[in-house]
């Protein structure tokens, strides 16, 4: 079955692949390159330009299940895709919907980093903090002992503010969700009568699988579970973005399937 994917999605496969093992690999000798190779938010001191594209190839190390459906999903459905419109437009469309993902994360992340930051300043030199996260700190060391140690010497109270800042700024968003669910959205709107099975006995309609995913991620985007690490947001980018690139694709090219 490998030696059958097409070249794009055979290719976008592997480098998931790769980041993952380097990841492991990494992780054991003490480097996180999940910290640097990660999405952070925009305004985040610790956001490089590079994170736009590599945060896509990784996947958390310490959840196999992640990368696994990920990429069981994205060869089931992208080669198909990838057969039907050929390896550029596949690839174009892969990149728009890992992109939108990205962007609509983002955006809302965004306004509330702003916002803390508004309130932080006023407690006390939050760019001298942001200093220290970006160029002193060891972002493969531990890094909560660190901020610690920066906020006792520097008499700094820990607010809930402060801990929101800390949690959103620190923390990236990694994995090929956002292509993936463009991917499904896509396969969908092509695609819509076709059938899966569900648990692998009930069958269910293309159109209604992906439009039930959907509203289930959009509804998890503004219902805040602790414990929840899923960027759900970056769900629903993906699939909008895919959903608008399709739809475009499909009005100019006059082609339906059903």
């Amino acid at each position: 079955m490998f030696q059958q994917l097409p070249q794009v999605t055979k290719n976008i496969l592997l480098l998931n692949i790769a980041f993952f093992a380097a990841s492991l690999i990494l992780k054991s000798q003490g480097i996180d390159l999940e910290m640097t190779l990660g999405a952070h938010y925009v305004n985040s001191p610790f956001f490089e330009p590079y994170q736009v594209v590599t945060h896509f190839f990784m996947h958390s190390s310490n959840d196999f299940l992640h990368i696994f459906f990920n990429m069981w999903l994205f060869v089931m459905l992208g080669a198909y895709l990838e057969r039907f419109w050929g390896p550029k437009r596949f690839f174009i469309f892969y990149l728009v919907s890992a992109m939108g993902s990205f962007a609509l994360y983002n955006m809302i992340g965004f306004i509330e980093i702003q916002q803390l930051k508004s309130q932080l300043s006023q407690q006390f030199d939050l760019d001298q903090f942001n200093y220290y996260l970006k160029h002193t700190i060891d972002l493969n060391g531990d890094i909560v002992t660190q901020i610690n140690e920066y906020l006792v010497d520097n008499q700094i109270k820990v607010t809930s503010a402060l801990n929101d800042y800390l949690s959103k700024s620190i923390t990236p968003m990694v994995g090929a969700s956002g292509g993936v669910f463009g991917i499904m959205t896509a396969f969908a709107i092509l695609f819509p009568n076709t059938e899966f099975r569900l648990y692998f006995a009930i069958p269910v309609k293309a159109k209604y699988l992906v439009t039930a995913y959907f509203l289930f991620e959009l509804y998890q985007s503004f219902v805040h579970n602790a414990g929840d690490n899923v960027a759900h947001l970056a769900h629903v980018g993906g699939a909008i973005a895919g959903a608008i690139l399709v739809l475009y694709w499909r009005k100019t090219d006059r082609t339906n399937f059903w």
